[in-house]
């Protein structure tokens, strides 16, 4: 799981920039929304979606870990590819586990690190690993 980890900030930063620095993901987080098990086939995924009118879901193992987030386009793109099975899992189409953040991280670590990830949305997960919000940028 890949944690984004916030970096002391200095001191003499300006006041506007020192506010920021100090708010933290969950000041700005979202409700957790729709989640699902990983064995989920996608095509349940995106039925699940439809029927919540989510553009994505959480997705979380056996344990109740979130393992990651996946988004309808995602889940379309993989049904429409000649690969394609009806048996396809989230857990073979997600990958390995991350990345996610912490609510103490700070909205400015957070949005440096899904920038660099070029992320449009990143877990909130807790000190166990499970989901507790999006972290999602504007639109």
């Amino acid at each position: 799981m890949t944690l984004v980890r916030m970096q002391p900030r200095p001191s003499n930063a300006g006041s506007n920039r020192s506010q920021r620095s100090h708010r933290t993901v969950h000041d700005a987080m979202e409700a957790a929304g729709p989640q699902v098990c990983d064995d989920m086939t996608v095509e349940v995924a995106l039925a699940v979606m439809a029927g919540a009118r989510a553009g994505r879901l959480l997705v979380s193992d056996e344990h109740g870990l979130c393992t990651g987030l996946i988004t309808q386009a995602l889940l379309t793109a993989i049904r429409d590819s000649a690969a394609y099975t009806d048996r396809a899992r989230l857990r073979d189409v997600l990958g390995e586990r991350g990345p996610v953040t912490s609510p103490s991280t700070t909205m400015a670590e957070a949005e440096r690190a899904m920038r660099h990830r070029r992320l449009d949305a990143l877990p909130v997960v807790d000190e166990e690993g499970s989901a507790v919000g999006i972290l999602a940028f504007a639109r």
